[in-house]
């Protein structure tokens, strides 16, 4: 990509890869699984050239980063750790914008919940701030709704889908996960995830490229799933971690865009969350959801466009 500057930059005990583009106010992009700074390309493009700085990290067991090996070193303190050792190297006594999805999306919350004197504003993609159940471990609700197969429940056991995805091989992985857009849960029945075979040809869509998959393939090739895998693995942590946190409210500036074809939009309970103020009550200053029709779950590149103005409108109203 012309003009993306690429530099490691040592936060919270590890090297962290940081590509950036642009001058201005930072908007930091956090991305989700499994993706990459790359997954932004289209953003921090247009964005750069709208008068931001446009910074984008992989995150910890990403990419370019560091990847601790014991699973504990990913939990959301972890990973908003390195973040706001991030900014405080590259954006020092500043206020930033955030961009987050999926994961991201997650860590941009926490980000939020936990330093909001760090960020102007928050813009999220597919995963709304959803507040902690004091009744029931994360991992519990899912395996009750949707059984042991539902994708996070066979990401639990170290080591065991990284045999079946290496089996697959990273091609198909990253293709079988990139193309996924049915609004259905996630399942990943033993032996046959996502019911290919490594043999079955799998067809990209018009908005991604073979040229763009290889680029997610060599770098999972070289880092392996592990890392990437304990972030789902820090659910259960996670939720008593933020014991201290529950009830609280997110107060920064919000606005949430989600694909009706996503399958987050679709969990049990979730639209209801997002349309009938259970969002807006534990987020004063959300200012509007974005419903896109007809679009999946990597919505920032399915639709970059689209995006690219939905965020600009937003942000630019806080220059």
């Amino acid at each position: 990509m012309e003009g993306v500057e690429h530099r490691i930059v040592k936060v919270n005990g590890i090297n962290m890869h940081v590509a950036e583009k642009g001058q201005g106010p930072v908007i930091l992009f956090v991305h989700g699984f499994p993706e990459l700074w790359y997954s932004w390309r289209h953003q921090i493009s247009a964005l750069s050239s709208k008068g931001y700085r446009a910074v984008a990290p992989d995150l910890r067991g990403y990419g370019g980063t560091d990847a601790p090996d014991s699973v504990t070193c990913y939990t959301c303190f972890h990973i908003v750790g390195d973040l706001v050792e991030l900014l405080n190297t590259i954006a020092p006594d500043q206020q930033v914008f955030v961009v987050g999805h999926d994961w991201g999306a997650i860590i941009a919350w926490y980000l939020c919940l936990f330093r909001p004197d760090k960020v102007k504003a928050v813009f999220t993609l597919s995963v709304p701030f959803t507040p902690r159940n004091p009744q029931m471990k994360p991992t519990d609700r899912w395996r009750a709704i949707y059984g042991n197969d539902y994708y996070i429940c066979r990401f639990q056991e170290p080591g065991e889908i990284e045999a079946e995805f290496a089996e697959m091989g990273t091609e198909t992985v990253m293709k079988a996960l990139l193309t996924y857009r049915v609004p259905d849960p996630l399942m990943l029945p033993k032996g046959k995830p996502f019911g290919h075979s490594a043999n079955t040809p799998i067809t990209l869509p018009s908005w991604l490229s073979e040229e763009e998959v290889n680029y997610y393939v060599t770098k999972f090739n070289k880092s392996g799933f592990t890392g990437v895998i304990n972030y789902y693995r820090n659910f259960d942590r996670n939720w008593e971690l933020m014991a201290p946190w529950g009830g609280c409210e997110v107060k920064v500036a919000a606005k949430f865009v989600v694909g009706d074809v996503d399958l987050v939009y679709h969990m049990p309970g979730m639209k209801e969350y997002i349309h009938n103020g259970g969002f807006k009550k534990d987020v004063p200053m959300l200012e509007e959801v974005v419903v896109m029709e007809g679009v999946g779950h990597f919505i920032h590149m399915e639709k970059p466009d689209e995006i690219n103005n939905l965020i600009y409108d937003f942000f630019h109203q806080f220059d």
